[in-house]
C-alpha cells in the first residue's frame, strides 16, 4: 500500500513537471543600460493632476486627440514623444513614445 501512495505522488508530480514551462523557453529578458533611461525619464513631461489647459498652455497643441472613450471618460493627447491620458479633464498619466533608430 506504501510503494502504490509513493508511486502515485512521484507519477503525480512528473506529470505536473512535464506541464511546467520550461525555464527561459518562453521568456526574453530585455536590458536598457541605466546610462540610456535617465535622459529620457528626466524629461520635461505633464505630471499627474495637470490641467488640459495647463499641457495645451506649456506643451502647445496635440498633434492627435482621441477620445474620450468610457466611464469615466479618458482622453489621449499624441505628441511628437509622448502620449498624456486624461481623466476627464486632469492628467492621469504620460507614456513616452518608443524611440527608433537606437
Amino acid at each position: 500500500m506504501r510503494n502504490n501512495k509513493t508511486l502515485f505522488g512521484v507519477l503525480a508530480l512528473a506529470a505536473a513537471l512535464s506541464f511546467a514551462p520550461a525555464s527561459g523557453v518562453l521568456a526574453e529578458e530585455l536590458r536598457t543600460p541605466i546610462g540610456s533611461q535617465a535622459d529620457r525619464n528626466q524629461g520635461n513631461y505633464p505630471k499627474t493632476g495637470l490641467s488640459q489647459s495647463s499641457v495645451r498652455a506649456k506643451w502647445g497643441n496635440p498633434q492627435e486627440v482621441r477620445g474620450p472613450v468610457g466611464e469615466p471618460p479618458i482622453t489621449q493627447w499624441h505628441y511628437q514623444d509622448f502620449v498624456v491620458y486624461f481623466e476627464k479633464d486632469l492628467v492621469l498619466h504620460t507614456v513616452l513614445k518608443r524611440q527608433t533608430g537606437r
